[in-house]
């Protein structure tokens, strides 16, 4: 069975997390690697212009493999210094390649996001989540730390006291308490998740695909850079963008009240 699965429609890439029998358990050996792999794709294929990633069955992804880590087998088997370099390599890379995606991405959360699932989820742009959604930042409750780098992407979404309260207590969350923190966007029916999901994705999949990708460089930056040097990407970015064919189309549109047909020029 293809662990991620990959498939594109129109300017729209969905990847999909696929063990659903282990409700899309991470950290198999490989698993970086094809993150890796898919997002180098995507970010070089210029006809694309957002990404869903959401998992198959009923769960977007329980994290780690509870049985492996019990059995010390896999990823988690030797000496300490192996665990650190497959977390490193692995579990890291998977992160990374999430993270570095150029494009706007959707998380459509199905099911389960826990643990490392629940960190994948937040390296999305958006989050959508089906009404039998939870949340959780369970690493305590196993022993352990937020080894995914969770303590630093958790508080940039929910703030430090959200995360520190998720990670401390080990708790669940539901859909409707995720969007009273700002967690997800919008609860809809299961049923209806990946529709919802689909025309947010057509919807910002027909803006000018330079400045759509420059301007998530932007947000990106805004989290770590400092004011002065955001105000001097900024000056950069937009004198390309006011060179760029779109952004001719994008005023002619304008002033003849249509929609812009945007090339990528």
């Amino acid at each position: 069975m293809t662990f991620l699965l990959y498939e594109t429609a129109g300017s729209v890439a969905t990847l999909t997390l696929n063990r659903p029998d282990s409700r899309n358990h991470l950290g198999e050996d490989g698993d970086g690697a094809a993150f890796a792999e898919v997002v180098e794709r995507i970010n070089l294929d210029r006809a694309l212009r957002c990404v869903i990633l959401t998992g198959a069955g009923a769960a977007f992804s329980a994290g780690g493999n509870v049985k492996t880590m019990r059995e010390r087998a896999g990823m988690f088997s030797g000496a300490g210094v192996h665990v650190r370099e497959r977390y490193r390599h692995n579990i890291h890379r998977i992160v990374r390649a999430v993270w570095g995606i150029e494009l706007p991405v959707i998380a459509a959360v199905n099911g389960a996001a826990v643990g490392l699932g629940n960190d994948v989820a937040c390296l999305a742009d958006m989050r959508i989540a089906s009404d039998k959604a939870v949340f959780g930042a369970s690493f305590l409750r196993l022993g352990l730390i937020p080894g995914d780098g969770g303590a630093w992407i958790l508080p940039k979404v929910v703030g430090a006291a959200r995360a520190a309260e998720l990670l401390y207590t080990g708790d669940l969350i539901d859909a409707e308490t995720a969007l009273a923190w700002g967690l997800v966007s919008k609860i809809v029916p299961g049923d209806s998740l990946m529709a919802e999901a689909r025309t947010l994705a057509e919807k910002i999949a027909r803006q000018p695909p330079d400045v759509l990708r420059m301007t998530k460089r932007l947000l990106r930056e805004g989290q770590q850079a400092s004011f002065d040097t955001i105000m001097e990407l900024s000056a950069a970015m937009q004198s390309l963008a006011h060179l760029t064919e779109d952004h001719a189309e994008a005023v002619n549109a304008f002033f003849e009240k249509r929609q812009g047909d945007f090339k990528g020029r």
